[in-house]
């Protein structure tokens, strides 16, 4: 009988395992089915804040504003560092590097980018970064 006990708490315990895992898996596999629709979406976004920049529109900033608002309710936080910013790889592209007064800082914010709140980029931002330009030495 105790042996009975035993199979049985042994199997309910590995049940119960077998259901947190699952829902850790569906969880995880939901956030990237997500993370597929929102890279798709954001040059989207791209465009229509730059069409927003000529057109001065209302009705079309509250679109922009509802659009910002689902990716926030999605879990995403805007990756938009400013200028004068220390460059950071981990969330940020450098796409050209002008010369300055110092190395590795933000010069110009191309395009901001986006993350999940628990780290994950699902766009870097695209940013221009400073070089010292270095002198040639002459013998």
């Amino acid at each position: 009988m105790k042996k009975l006990k035993d199979q049985l708490a042994r199997a309910l315990a590995d049940y119960d395992n077998l259901k947190k895992r699952t829902n850790e898996e569906k969880t995880t596999w939901m956030k990237f089915s997500s993370l597929n629709i929102i890279s798709k979406l954001l040059p989207v976004l791209d465009m229509i804040e730059n069409a927003q920049k000529h057109l001065q529109d209302q009705g079309l900033a509250i679109s922009i504003g509802e659009f910002i608002n689902v990716l926030k309710d999605e879990g995403l936080v805007v990756i938009n560092p400013n200028i004068g910013d220390e460059f950071n790889e981990d969330e940020m592209e450098a796409i050209e590097v002008v010369e300055g007064t110092s190395d590795n800082v933000i010069s110009e914010v191309v395009v901001p980018g986006w993350k999940f709140k628990d780290g994950i980029v699902v766009r870097h931002a695209k940013v221009k970064v400073f070089k010292v330009k270095e002198v040639e030495k002459t013998p």
